[in-house]
């Protein structure tokens, strides 16, 4: 078993175990990759005993630490690192960052090895490295944002937070961003008290405050049918499948899907054959031309093989559109539909992220409205290769470059209305 930090790793190392010139030697290697957003019938896989004469080789994220047990495992290979959602209280994002892996963490990953017969863990870094580790993960309390958490709190009836006693007591900083934000979008008012129309009903909604808010926006400015559909495949995790040995394929359905998520009739008739009337704008509506997609074919299986997407992720997004659905008419969240006005849409995404605004600079460049934070385009966007004056995003990864990822299309006129 080796252990990487994150699927693109785990993919990039298949493909060249299976690529690898002595042919004799790849050809005694069954290589099966183990991530989260693997389709369940390729998870199954890596826990069913190996061909008679070849070496079984599970290539995983820190799922296998923990989460699974797989049998027969002799020898493990520990990078040494780990993925983690990181909270930047100064730049107001999350972002997915690589970091050392602790000590905990590290004496976890090699007990995998071993569990039969004598087995052997290689770590990838010296002992000196090891003993500077931290001997546990930070807790995620003290790494994330606190909005989730304040509401909750404040639901309960806790108001004065700053005393609250934490088990892991998480950064004043944190405090006081988490507060503001939830403070401009309408959740607390002046005196850090849950608002009833907006603070209430987002703190029982089980989304993240920008995606709660925006649901209750969707009412009013007309597009809530299509904001259900959006918010329930923003619910779901890795819709794509994107196997190693057909990557190129894989990338060009994702583009065959990305030229018509402007075309909003075309997803509200669930067809694929009408050219799109509204042009490509951004990654959101893309979500929802795969949702009614996956809809007018009859949630088939099949559909969900020949174009590379994830069936039990689309599946589970039935059942969370069914939810976001509940919870509207439990707030008389009024059920309409856009009709094709690809704005109302826009606007309802940015009254959820304004926070996350930012603006294209001469240099091509974006930076955010806040904190002037730099930032790009990350190259799954269906917008990387487009760039718009003005956008506003979901999350920040941060690897070769800090890049932001899942982009709406704004105007810039519509901040000042809205935040």
């Amino acid at each position: 078993m080796v252990f990487l930090t994150g699927q693109e790793e785990v993919d990039d190392l298949v493909r060249r175990i299976e690529d690898y010139p002595d042919q004799k030697l790849a050809q005694q290697l069954l290589t099966l990759p183990i991530y989260a957003g693997l389709p369940n019938d390729q998870q199954k896989v890596v826990f069913e005993r190996p061909p008679k004469g070849m070496r079984k080789v599970v290539v995983a994220t820190n799922i296998a630490e923990s989460s699974i047990t797989i049998e027969g495992i002799v020898y493990v290979i520990d990078s040494g690192f780990v993925k983690i959602r990181a909270y930047n209280p100064k730049t107001g994002t999350d972002t997915l960052v690589v970091v050392p892996t602790s000590k905990a963490s590290a004496q976890q990953r090699a007990g995998r090895a071993g569990r039969v017969r004598p087995g052997k863990a290689f770590r990838l870094f010296t002992e000196e490295d090891f003993l500077k580790l931290p001997t546990n993960s930070i807790p995620e309390i003290q790494r994330s944002s606190l909005s989730p958490v304040i509401l909750q709190l404040k639901a309960l009836g806790i108001d004065n937070i700053a005393r609250f006693d934490f088990m892991s007591p998480p950064p004043a900083n944190v405090l006081i961003r988490a507060l503001e934000h939830l403070y401009a979008l309408g959740a607390l008012n002046d005196r850090g008290l849950l608002t009833s129309d907006i603070g209430m009903k987002i703190a029982e909604l089980p989304f993240d405050p920008p995606v709660s808010r925006m649901i209750l926006a969707s009412g009013e400015l007309g597009c809530s049918e299509e904001i259900a559909s959006i918010a329930a495949m923003m619910g779901v995790q890795n819709a794509w499948v994107n196997p190693s040995s057909l990557r190129k394929k894989a990338d060009e359905a994702k583009l065959e899907f990305g030229a018509r998520q402007g075309d909003h009739i075309t997803l509200l008739n669930g067809t694929r054959q009408s050219p799109p009337l509204i042009p490509s704008f951004l990654t959101h509506p893309f979500f929802l031309v795969v949702y009614a997609n996956f809809v007018a074919n009859k949630e088939s299986s099949k559909w969900c093989y020949e174009n590379f997407l994830n069936y039990r992720s689309l599946q589970r997004a039935i059942t969370v559109r069914k939810q976001v659905v509940g919870f509207m008419k439990r707030f008389k969240v009024p059920l309409v539909s856009c009709e094709g006005d690809v704005t109302l849409i826009q606007k309802c995404i940015a009254v959820g992220f304004f926070a996350n605004a930012a603006r294209r600079s001469p240099d091509g460049q974006y930076r955010t409205l806040r904190d002037s934070l730099v930032l790009a385009i990350h190259p799954t966007s269906i917008l990387f290769n487009y760039s718009p004056e003005w956008v506003v995003f979901q999350e920040v990864v941060e690897t070769t470059n800090i890049f932001m990822r899942d982009l709406t299309v704004i105007e810039q006129m519509w901040l000042p209305e809205i935040a």
